[in-house]
């Protein structure tokens, strides 16, 4: 996208939507024929010099967006955003570039009609910090499992209270770490909880079955930015979003066939690709649809690997297997996460795995849907993979690698140590759960013992699908202090409650 400035915008004839932009008098006075924002603003994969703004319009119309290291705009950059039109469901995004690194920014978005140019809608206004290049504090969030299990929006409870919960911690980012919506999971008008009270979600037409069209899918992004507390951390917080099963269907993997009477549509691919193309038009991924799998640098102290376990996927067996070549990354990606932790010159290396590494996720009575089995001996199946990334980061000295991950409706913290494993040629490392966001409580999953893992803290329901009334919803909280280089970390439950802490020193050089 272009940065345009007043001059060049006088030169093309548009003079009015100059004064519009910037705060003055209307072009013209119709406004029923003003184009409208309808779900706020939202940015993404903010880095040192650049960041995704996105937002949606109520018809065809052009974006455009103020940004500035001002609230008041003053001495803003204009950007000429897309043109949005149903083919995007009227989304669009807007990579801004050349910005300031390890600074908030303030951004506002607005529509500009395509029958009468040079008359806008009202603005919407949001934030973001970009990622620094020099060392300093860096704070961020993580969390995932959003709407799912038939919870959906209900004022009386808080609404998707847990957002704003997050919000007033301030973070730099938050990354989201799968099941950014529930597509398989249609929602009831009430729900009767087990003293008797009445949960009333709020229901709109997409989220009455399983999506399978790509209008379907479209709603279940839609839905969520109803909510105030999820759209007004959406405005303030920049996203790092990675996918995992719930964006499509339950467990899915590539070439599946479902045996769901829910489902017309059998063929998993088909319904990926429509769930694909919904989730890069509604999320603030970047504008050009590479791998989701990708790495993000936050200055000297953090690199962040974000995961695709869901595009690559082999079958969801007993993954006891022996062939080294299957597994949940594909060989390519594999292949940049070895490259990558090996090249990293960051202090922090986070993994964002969108399925745990120790922890058992069975997909019913005999298949597996994450990476572990259950057998705590020499690894086996998808655990091959793992066990090579390991391996190789142990031999080239990598050091301060930090697992996140979310997906098992619980929080929880795992060391890992080959003073206790089955395969002793890798470094101890940690990995950190936390989720539901909005979602199901369930837990805790089975430890499988191959890599070591040791239980430091827990926090799950007394029973499976506990909802979000009744807590059981967490967030993560990460701290690099820019002194010291110490990683804290804070599982956090709905209300922002700190309910465990640990720090860990920066390893030595």
């Amino acid at each position: 996208m272009t940065s345009i400035s007043r001059r060049n915008l006088l030169r093309a004839g548009v003079a009015g939507g100059v004064v519009s932009l910037a705060g003055g008098a209307p072009a013209f006075s119709s406004a029923g024929s003003r184009p409208v924002l309808t779900h706020g603003v939202q940015s993404g994969d903010a880095r040192a010099g650049s960041a995704v703004v996105w937002s949606r319009a109520d018809r065809p119309a052009r974006l455009w967006v103020h940004v500035s290291k001002r609230p008041d705009f003053r001495g803003a950059r204009v950007l000429r955003g897309p043109v949005v039109t149903p083919a995007t469901d009227f989304t669009g995004k807007v990579t801004l570039r050349g910005l300031p690194a390890g600074e908030r920014l303030h951004y506002r978005v607005r529509a500009e009609s395509l029958e009468r140019p040079g008359l806008f809608g009202a603005p919407v206004s949001g934030s973001l910090r970009t990622a620094p290049v020099r060392r300093g504090d860096v704070r961020f969030v993580w969390t995932g499992d959003v709407a799912g299990q038939g919870w959906g929006i209900d004022p009386a409870y808080g609404g998707m209270k847990l957002f704003e919960s997050m919000r007033r911690r301030r973070p730099d980012f938050l990354l989201h770490s799968g099941d950014t919506v529930y597509a398989d999971g249609p929602l009831a008008e009430t729900v009767t909880l087990p003293d008797g009270r009445i949960w009333r979600n709020v229901i709109t037409e997409e989220k009455l079955k399983v999506a399978e069209t790509l209008q379907e899918y479209r709603g279940q992004y839609a839905y969520n930015l109803l909510d105030d507390a999820y759209r007004g951390f959406a405005a303030e917080v920049p996203q790092i979003n990675q996918w995992d099963d719930h964006e499509v269907t339950n467990n899915w993997y590539p070439g599946e066939i479902l045996e769901d009477a829910r489902y017309t549509e059998k063929r998993v691919d088909v319904l990926a690709g429509r769930a694909r193309q919904a989730y890069h038009e509604w999320v603030p991924t970047p504008l050009r649809e590479g791998p989701v799998h990708r790495k993000i640098s936050y200055g000297p102290l953090l690199d962040i690997f974000v995961l695709d376990m869901r595009t690559f996927k082999d079958v969801n067996d007993g993954n006891t297997y022996a062939d080294p070549n299957r597994g949940l990354l594909g060989r390519e990606q594999r292949e940049w996460l070895i490259r990558g932790l090996r090249e990293s010159r960051a202090t922090w290396k986070v993994i964002a795995n969108d399925l745990p590494l120790g922890l058992v996720v069975p997909d019913g009575a005999a298949a597996q849907e994450g990476v572990a089995q259950g057998d705590p001996g020499a690894p086996k199946g998808r655990e091959l993979e793992f066990a090579q990334v390991l391996q190789s980061a142990h031999r080239h000295g990598v050091t301060g690698i930090v697992l996140l991950t979310a997906d098992v409706h619980y929080t929880q913290a795992v060391h890992y140590d080959p003073a206790r494993a089955a395969v002793q040629d890798f470094t101890p490392f940690w990995e950190f759960v936390s989720g539901p966001a909005h979602a199901g409580a369930f837990g805790p999953n089975a430890l499988d013992g191959t890599f070591g893992p040791r239980t430091h803290f827990v926090n799950a329901p007394p029973v499976a699908n506990t909802s979000p009334a009744d807590g059981f919803q967490h967030f993560g909280e990460v701290e690099i202090d820019g002194e010291s280089r110490a990683f804290t970390v804070n599982l956090r439950d709905r209300d922002g409650k700190s309910l465990w802490s640990t720090t860990l020193p920066a390893p030595r050089r």
